[in-house]
């Protein structure tokens, strides 16, 4: 079945096999590109990969550290968040190239022999204050002939397996910092209150060291005055020593003259033996005039005796005179006879006494004189030898004061040099005064210092973060991962591939309309329809493809992405518009420049794709790339806007008024072109 649609650089007409083919183009296309490029991450078990680990684990605190094997583990078991996991296999070098160049593997990740020590070696760093901090890396490596998007999706899981074992030695590294922070905080706290005990020591310190310079005064007048009293014994010592030494030499002199007169004692000329002899002889005479005297006693008491015998008898005799005469004279004197004898014998018998008491005396006199006489005999040799024992004390004496006088004289040295010593002890302790100031002064300004440094301290301790357990692994894992998305990508170029890519089909949908069909008829210069006729006549078959192409890319869009009805409506209408827009600007590309406006289309479309899958292209490309009829499009069809379907009007009748003055220009000619056709 043919049409009456003109066919490009051709006078077959167009069948509807041919129209069909062309409304199909665009579905077809976006649905091979949206069929392969969305949702990658569901079939990521059709790419195999191989893990080399070379890794030699490290013990960390008699801990077995194999973080190789762990991260080949995290590779392998793969993440909740995906929905599928490369095939991985465990592999070595040899194997993993040549699988790589075979096409066994579409990607090898070799984990380094130093891995496990690089990724411990910053908390290594920081617990032991060894060695220095290292970044562990991978290596992924692909095929030179690998396809576009595996190396990425490869390196994106390896990245963000490296990422997530990053994150958890983070985590531990931070932990271990928050503890210690806690720790620290502890020991600051106890280093506080030891500065403030030290603080006050210091003060209590500084309080008696302000006391030192007094008791220092007094001790330099004390030692003075103890010098001047050491010097003064000195002399005084000397003179004691210099009269001792006198005292010596006199008892030396003593003993000997002792000694001299004990021996002339004991000559027999001596007074003391001639007073011997004569005592001898007086004691003679003693006992005789004792042997006298008792005589005499003995005679006078007989005498006595008698007469008072003789007394009584003359007193009896006168007695009898009164009785027997008158004659009281004779009687009278007859008593006073008796009484005169009676008193003379009483004066006889007191004389008697007398004698008596002189012959006891005698006695006396001659036992005195005999002990005196035997004293006296004696009493040479005895004085003699009692002299000699003095004599020889008295030359003991003089020895003993000479050593005395030695003594005296090393005590007076001693008592000088104390006098010089407490003299420097006099001047030390003004020293002593002047230094207990100055550290009275220092102490004071510790003292101030201890206290600041306890307060500084304090405020550390106040300062510094104290975590539980619970807190610090919490902050650590927030500290280690602070920044986390929700953002899901699921497909190679996100959320705006479907959008992009159903542009660039319409587009080239549009294209293909024109490559087809002619932009106006063949018969422009000889008909007599207006030129805006003409222009909608060859419009008029491509929009109607252009819309259909939308309403199919919708539907195949649908089937893919799953859109609420809203979306989809708003998508299907963008799509339609978009079809019909990018079928009056390619008719007007055509129209205008002829054959090089499908070129030209066509390079549209390429700066399309570009500016459309990542935001890193040049400026200028990205300017020209935002100018183009496929910017608004693009943007309504992400999400319906009014905005964007302006655009596309604007882009649609601009173009149809291009198509027309196109047409209008081809239809006036020269004569000469006229007989050159004909």
């Amino acid at each position: 079945m043919t049409l009456s649609i003109e066919r490009a650089r051709s006078r077959k007409p167009i069948t509807l096999l041919t129209i069909l083919g062309v409304l199909l183009l665009p579905a077809v296309i976006g649905g091979i590109l949206v069929a392969a490029l969305q949702n990658p991450t569901e079939r990521l078990d059709t790419m195999t990969a191989a893990i080399v680990n070379n890794d030699e684990p490290v013990t960390i605190d008699d801990q077995y550290t194999p973080l190789g094997r762990q991260l080949a583990a995290g590779l392998v078991e793969g993440s909740d968040d995906m929905d599928s996991n490369l095939t991985w296999v465990i592999s070595n070098e040899e194997d993993a190239a040549d699988g790589l160049a075979d096409g066994t593997y579409q990607a090898v990740v070799t984990i380094p022999e130093e891995f496990s020590a690089a990724a411990t070696s910053a908390g290594q760093r920081i617990s032991t204050g060894s060695g220095s901090a290292e970044q562990a890396t991978i290596q992924v490596t692909t095929p030179d002939d690998g396809l576009v998007a595996d190396d990425l999706i490869t390196s994106q899981i390896a990245t963000v397996a490296a990422s997530s074992m990053g994150t958890m030695l983070s985590e531990a590294t931070t932990e271990n910092i928050l503890v210690g922070f806690t720790t620290i905080g502890d020991q600051i706290g106890e280093a506080a209150d030891g500065a403030d005990e030290l603080a006050n020591g210091s003060r209590s310190a500084a309080d008696g060291a302000a006391e030192l310079p007094d008791g220092a005064a007094q001790l330099a007048d004390g030692a003075a005055q103890l010098g001047s009293g050491a010097t003064e014994l000195a002399g005084g010592l000397g003179t004691i020593a210099s009269g001792t030494r006198d005292a010596a030499n006199g008892a030396t002199a003593l003993g000997s003259g002792l000694i001299s007169g004990a021996a002339a004692l004991e000559a027999p000329e001596s007074d003391l033996n001639k007073l011997a002899g004569a005592a001898a002889t007086g004691a003679g005479y003693a006992e005789t005039a004792a042997a006298d005297s008792i005589a005499l006693a003995q005679s006078l008491g007989a005498n006595a005796q008698s007469l008072g015998t003789n007394a009584a008898a003359l007193g009896a005799l006168a007695q009898e005179c009164y009785t027997s005469t008158t004659d009281t004279a004779f009687c009278d004197r007859l008593a006073g006879t008796a009484q005169a004898v009676g008193a003379d014998a009483a004066g006889i018998g007191s004389n008697a006494q007398s004698a008596g008491s002189v012959a006891e005396s005698a006695g006396y006199a001659s036992g005195y004189a005999g002990s005196v006489s035997t004293g006296v005999a004696a009493l040479p040799s005895a004085l003699a030898g009692q002299l000699r024992t003095a004599g020889q004390g008295a030359t003991d004496l003089a020895s003993g004061l000479n050593q005395l006088a030695d003594g005296t004289d090393q005590s007076a040295a001693g008592a000088s040099a104390l006098g010089t010593g407490a003299t420097q002890l006099s001047d030390g302790a003004t020293a002593l005064a002047d230094g207990a100031g100055e550290l009275a002064t220092g102490l004071d300004d510790l003292a101030g210092g201890n206290e600041e440094l306890a307060s500084g301290l304090h405020q550390a301790a106040d300062q510094l973060p104290s975590f539980s357990d619970q807190e610090s692994t919490s902050l650590a894992s927030v500290i280690a991962d602070p920044v986390t998305s929700n953002a899901q990508a699921n497909t190679i170029f996100g959320p705006t591939a479907i959008p992009l890519l159903a542009a660039v089909v319409l587009w080239f949908g549009g294209l293909a309309s024109f490559i087809v069909m002619r932009a106006h008829t063949a018969r422009t210069l000889t008909s007599r329809r207006s030129s805006a006729w003409l222009t909608l006549g060859g419009f008029w078959p491509a929009a109607a493809i252009g819309a259909g192409q939308g309403v199919l890319v919708a539907l195949i869009v649908q089937i893919v992405a799953s859109y609420d009805a809203a979306t989809w409506w708003a998508f299907a209408g963008t799509a339609v518009l978009a079809g019909i827009a990018f079928a009056a600007v390619n008719q007007a590309l055509v129209a205008v420049f002829g054959g090089a406006g499908r070129w030209v289309s066509a390079l549209v479309g390429v700066v399309a794709i570009a500016t459309g899958l990542i935001s890193t292209v040049p400026d200028w490309l990205s300017s020209i790339g935002a100018m183009l009829p496929t910017a608004p499009a693009f943007t309504g069809l992400i999400a319906g806007s009014g905005s964007a379907v302006a655009g596309l009007i604007a882009w649609g009748v601009l173009s149809l008024i291009a198509t027309t003055v196109a047409v209008a220009l081809r239809r006036t000619t020269s004569a000469k072109a006229v007989l050159a056709t004909a």
